[in-house]
């Protein structure tokens, strides 16, 4: 609840908003209390987090290299990148995605729980159970979806 006090003199006038600040992308989001009108601006448009866009696009990368066999192994990757086999693993699955959810991550249109972190844990193969995953992640919030990890 937002409450306002004036000084006795009328000199100062004090406001307190209750408010909550969350990281997201590098970036400070407020999130207001539950409760409290919308805001009569517009929100601002939705912004691709750059974390996922090097994501996608490294992750598209290197399938297109193991593809055309510039390279024979997610190994190979790794060494000549000198990345964690691992994290390649990680990051291959991103191309496995519909291609409506990398579109969707690519606008920046994503739930507020998408992070990197929830997107290079195991997904399940099929598209239509993939949407459900998203819409499921969307439904835990910031708080258990990562958002905080940023």
């Amino acid at each position: 609840m937002i409450t306002h006090f004036l000084s006795t003199d009328g000199a100062i006038l004090s406001v307190h908003v209750p408010i909550k600040l969350r990281r997201r992308g590098g970036r400070k989001l407020i999130i207001a209390p539950p409760g409290t009108p919308a805001p009569s601006v517009a929100a601002p448009a939705a912004k691709a987090d750059p974390t996922i866009i090097k994501a996608l696009a490294r992750s598209h990368r290197w399938k297109r290299l193991l593809d055309t066999n510039h390279y024979a192994t997610i190994k190979e990757i790794a060494e000549t990148e000198r990345v964690a086999a691992r994290y390649i693993g990680q990051l291959l699955q991103l191309t496995l995605l519909a291609p409506d959810l990398i579109e969707t991550l690519l606008d920046g249109r994503q739930p507020r729980g998408v992070t990197l972190a929830n997107l290079i844990k195991p997904w399940p193969a099929r598209w239509d159970q993939q949407r459900e995953h998203l819409r499921r992640l969307a439904e835990r919030g910031p708080a258990e979806g990562g958002d905080e990890a940023d």
